[in-house]
């Protein structure tokens, strides 16, 4: 019986931990965020052979792009500051944790597949995301098959997002 009574205070103690766990860890904020995405091609949608024209980047090579976005707190709180902005696109399966999250990626419509997302944060104005997609892209008879990997760095700019409207809230 006392091994019993044992199991059960130490089972309190681990639940009431993750909860200050949770209540101490950063809270993303709401507002203007600059995100930050550096894209990688492992299997690019252009067909081999193709010239590109002068000045023009490699999809091979990665591409950095900076966009700022306007997150709702109800975005982050459903999936943290690393939901997908694509509509044919759903982050699913997410699990929040205290200081991060992960996803499954699903994609149809242009791009059809499944990939993985992980996003990590360590205080209330940054974050770190990675995201990777193996499926196919195009219309038709002949969908290419792709591959891509994309790391966002986000930061927080203000809770006042001017005149970036918030994103749309995602369906899942």
């Amino acid at each position: 019986m006392s091994k019993t009574r044992v199991s059960i205070a130490l089972g309190c103690c681990v639940v009431v931990l993750a909860l200050i766990s949770w209540a101490q860890a950063p809270k993303q904020q709401p507002g203007l965020w600059e995100m930050t995405t550096i894209m990688t091609w492992q299997k690019s949608p252009m067909p081999a052979g193709i010239t590109l024209p002068a000045g023009m980047k490699s999809p091979f090579s990665g591409t950095t792009t900076t966009t700022q976005v306007c997150l709702t707190q109800a975005m982050i709180d459903k999936y943290g500051p690393a939901s997908s902005t694509n509509r044919d696109c759903k982050n699913t399966n997410v699990v929040m944790k205290s200081n991060g999250m992960t996803a499954d990626l699903v994609c149809s419509g242009k791009m059809n597949g499944k990939g993985t997302v992980e996003a990590s944060w360590t205080d209330s104005s940054h974050s770190r995301s990675k995201m990777h997609f193996i499926g196919t892209m195009g219309a038709g008879s002949n969908p290419m098959p792709v591959e891509w990997t994309t790391e966002i760095t986000s930061v927080f700019k203000s809770s006042d997002c001017g005149s970036v409207k918030p994103l749309p809230m995602p369906d899942k």
